[in-house]
């Protein structure tokens, strides 16, 4: 029987601890039998998990021989690794175990080096923070997993749902895995990425700098379609002037922070209203609503109708 090992570091996520216990413990063979056996593993016997405390019945000598090991998330996730963790998981990847994290269990993972120059995700929220902290990892904030083979990394909370059934379709084959997404009451599928959760924040410059009227325009007068020259005629300078400025002080360019603006206020409008995807595009200042839906997809990694089924208010609050 395929062993799983749950790591339980100090300040462990309860969710992200329970995901895999639940999901693997209750996967069931076409002939009735468990597909998995679990163990929670921890390097000492009682563990932080916040709101209280968990006994684990295994230390690390039980990531040995387990197939499978599991890094869940923790509050804390940019603090040392304990060096008999670190060596615990290294030995278990030289006996060729896969190894996966869920959520903010990729940096005690990226602690190890294992993820080094391999693409990994975690919760958008830290994705910049992994990249800063381990340059040599290639961290994709827009998937809700990534798979490479013997180690495998993935988003936020849910999406370790998400990874879990992926090992059990990669272990048994859809038809285990999609038994199991039902018991879990989850797609075997969700569409699009972790992208279609992030919430996009309006660039900021600093106060009172130069650019914060103009900044102001362009949001007021985001359905207008502008060109670069009609900015900078506003701004009262020239295009290339225009873009300099807009580098230094907000990281993009005029263009590609009017593209962010209006693909944030099209999604507060599908989560907000029954306008049409059409009319939205019109009122955001897409020439065309393909246009609109090519650059949504973009951004948030699903279309407009998708992000609106996901989060769209109940019918009730919404504005016609």
């Amino acid at each position: 029987m395929h062993t799983v090992a749950v790591l339980a570091l100090d300040q462990v996520i309860p969710f992200d601890l329970s995901t895999p216990i639940e999901v693997f413990a209750r996967t069931r063979l076409p002939d009735g039998r468990p597909g998995y056996q679990l163990r929670v593993c921890a390097e000492h016997e009682e563990v932080d998990a916040g709101a209280f405390t968990l006994r684990a019945h295994w230390g690390l000598e039980g990531l040995r021989d387990a197939d499978t090991v599991i890094v869940p998330g923790t509050a804390a996730p940019t603090a040392p690794l304990p060096p008999a963790v670190r060596d615990a998981l290294r030995e278990a990847a030289r006996n060729g175990t896969r190894i996966a994290s869920i959520c903010s269990g990729t940096f005690p993972l990226a602690a190890t080096g294992l993820l080094d120059g391999l693409r990994a995700t975690t919760h958008w929220i830290a994705a910049g923070i992994l990249a800063t902290a381990h340059p040599e990892i290639e961290v994709d904030p827009d998937v809700l997993y990534v798979d490479n083979g013997q180690f495998l990394t993935s988003a936020g909370a849910a999406a370790g749902l998400d990874l879990c059934l992926h090992m059990i379709r990669r272990d048994y084959g859809s038809a285990v895995a999609a038994d199991a997404a039902r018991l879990s009451v989850m797609p075997l599928e969700r569409e699009g990425g972790q992208a279609q959760f992030i919430v996009h924040d309006r660039v900021p410059a600093p106060q009172g700098s130069a650019l914060e009227p103009l900044l102001t325009w362009l949001q007021d007068n985001m359905a207008r379609d502008l060109t670069l020259a009609d900015i900078a005629a506003h701004a009262g300078t020239s295009t290339r002037t225009l873009i300099r400025r807009f580098r230094e002080q907000t990281g993009t360019t005029p263009l590609q922070w009017l593209h962010s603006a209006r693909v944030r206020q099209a999604q507060h409008l599908l989560e907000t209203t029954r306008h049409s995807v059409e009319r939205i595009a019109g009122q955001v200042g897409f020439g065309s609503p393909t246009t609109f839906r090519d650059r949504f997809k973009r951004t948030t990694g699903v279309s407009p109708h998708a992000y609106r089924r996901t989060f769209a208010s109940p019918p009730e609050r919404l504005s016609a």
